[in-house]
Parts: C-alpha cells; structure tokens; sequence
C-alpha cells in the first residue's frame, strides 16, 4: 500500500501536469501566426524519376546528414561526410573506391549549359566545401577546401588543386601538376611526397570513416546503453566491484537488470520492466 506521502506527490504532480496542459493550449489558442512542426524526412538517399543511388555494400561512410540524391554510383571504401551533397538529378555520379567527399563539399552534374556527367576515380580527395560541378577527376587527385572545379573540366591523375582555388570549365589539368589560383593556374609539378601524403591520408579517412559509421549505425538502445556504461565507470568506485562487459546477464530483478549496476531510475513500475523484457524475448 502506498505511504500517505507518495500519494501526495502523485496527486500534486497530476495537477501541476493538468495545469501545464491547459497553460499550453491557452497559449496556442493566443497565437497569431500559427506553426506546427512537421517531420522531415530523411535526405540521405533519394530517388529522382524512379532512379535511386546504387551504393556499394562495403561503403566506408554516409553521414546522416549528408545528401545522396539520384543516378549516384559510390563505390567501395568511400565516404560522404556531414552536411555533403551528391546530386545527380539530371545527369549521372559515378565515385570510384577509396575516395572521400569532405564535409559540405558539393557535386552535381550539368544538362542545361553543356551535357556533362561528375566522374570521380579511385582515392580521390575532396576537401571541406569544395566544389565538383559537371567534371572528370581521375584517379588520387587532391581538390583542397573551398576549391572548385567547373563544368566539362579533366583533373588528370596525381594533381592537386590547391585550397580556394577556381578551374574554370573546360580546363584540363595535366597529370601530376599543382594548380592554384583563380582562375587557377599551373604552379609546379607534385612532389613525390605530397604523393606519399595523399596516399597516407586516404588511408587514415578510410579508417576514420569505418569509426563514424560504427557509430552513427547505432540505434537509441546501444547509446543508451553506452550511456549507462559511461557514467558507471565515471561514477564508481575503483576499489568497488567492476562489472565483467564479457559476462552474461545473471539475477535479473524484475526486469531492471543485474544487481551492481548504478540505475538511472529508481524501481518505482517493475512491471514495466518485466513488460519489457517479455516483449524482447517475443522479439
């Protein structure tokens, strides 16, 4: 039976939330302008006239917030980090593997003014911001951030374009050549070790982009999980009992878990646990 002090919280805080209920319908009834927030849905990947993206199984990484729109292939290894765009609404994408397309980079294709496709090589880097409009990168070419390189342009293998720099359509880089500027301009031959640091960097980001998309693959319970973890270890004891992550799950107490772990809620509705944990082993 429930203690005269706990009924007293439960009848105060249903009125305080009936009172709060109707303070908040006051409030929308006072509004001019009305707005209601809507679900949007998901930009990752989209279809254009029936044509969806075709990405490889063994993608390194799409970042939730990035943008994968139309006739785009992306190949194995690669990765489109946060806040990218790749849309291939009205011509096609093609991405080779192991190349990586920098946080708010764009790349799109022409049809209007010129008929050109974005065909992008192997170990291809392009930076932060940088733009690929309509052009043919080939294979281990290196775009720096803010760069852009214009319609019906060819960057040839092994060059790099410069950080802000502008290739103007219709340019051809040679192979093996820095370019910088804008209009950009051929600077110098690539060194063999800006080739080395090209290399070593796809590499790196592969590795990196495989963490992101461990991580952004979980669903709210593994982080909830990670969470609880977290904050047990931040908050117990050294010389306490540390709990075992190999081992199973034994003397479970009404659907809260194993004794020892630090809850975050206290065993106010057990049942709802035990409801819980019916409906996972149903699972």
């Amino acid at each position: 039976m429930a203690s005269l002090g706990s009924r007293i919280v439960t009848a105060t805080s249903n009125m305080v939330r009936k009172v709060g209920q109707s303070l908040d319908g006051l409030g929308s009834s006072m509004e001019v302008c009305k707005y209601k927030d809507r679900l949007v849905p998901s930009t990752r990947f989209v279809a254009v006239d029936g044509v969806t993206p075709t990405v490889d199984p063994l993608t390194a990484f799409v970042a939730p917030s990035a943008s994968v729109i139309g006739d785009v292939t992306l190949g194995k290894n690669s990765s489109v980090w946060y806040g990218a765009t790749v849309r291939g609404d009205v011509h096609k994408v093609s991405i080779g593997e192991n190349t990586c397309v920098g946080d708010r980079a764009v790349i799109h294709v022409a049809k209007i003014q010129g008929d050109f496709p974005s065909v992008i090589g192997d170990n291809v880097t392009i930076g932060p911001g940088a733009i690929v409009h309509a052009a043919t990168l080939k294979n281990s070419v290196v775009v720096g951030a803010n760069a852009q390189v214009l319609d019906g342009s060819v960057v040839e293998q092994n060059s790099i374009i410069a950080a802000g720099a502008v290739v103007t359509p219709g340019t051809t880089v040679g192979e093996g050549q820095y370019w910088s500027g804008s209009p950009a301009k051929m600077v110098r031959k690539v060194s063999a070790e800006e080739l080395a640091s090209s290399a070593e960097n796809t590499v790196e980001t592969l590795e990196l982009a495989r963490m992101h998309h461990f991580e952004t693959s979980k669903d709210h319970e593994q982080i909830q999980k990670d969470e609880e973890a977290y904050e047990d270890a931040m908050t117990r004891d050294p010389e306490y009992w540390q709990p075992d992550p190999n081992a199973k799950e034994e003397g479970d107490v009404l659907g809260q878990g194993s004794p020892g772990l630090i809850f975050d809620t206290v065993l106010t509705n057990p049942e709802e646990g035990l409801k819980l944990k019916q409906q996972r082993k149903a699972a």
